[in-house]
């Protein structure tokens, strides 16, 4: 197998099949995608009520199903750590990925 590096990328493009290397776990892809959907439902609850008190929620929800899955089940360290912004992007790009079937869960 042909592993990429943290360094070998410069650009999102580049980025996103080291991201995919690092969530091979299904159980990993699973927590990501129910963490993803929910900091969406919680920004619209956030939208529709107009109490930003909500948006508290969108880390400890988004962070928190990622980190189980790469600390319990993938075991390794979060991309975040090192990429925030493309680890970000990458987090909503793999959700429309399993949403239309490109990449199994």
């Amino acid at each position: 197998m042909n592993t990429i590096k943290q360094s070998d990328f410069q650009s999102f493009a580049e980025f996103y099949p080291y991201y995919l290397q690092e969530h091979g776990d299904p159980t990993c892809r699973r927590l990501h995608f129910f963490g993803t959907l929910g900091v969406i439902s919680i920004v619209l609850g956030v939208i529709y009520t107009g109490n930003l008190w909500g948006l508290i929620w969108v880390p400890i929800v988004g962070y928190g199903f990622a980190w189980v899955g790469h600390f319990f089940f993938e075991k390794n360290r979060p991309a975040t750590f090192k990429h925030p912004w493309y680890s970000l992007a990458g987090d909503f790009v793999m959700f429309k990925d399993i949403l239309v079937g490109r990449i199994s869960w």
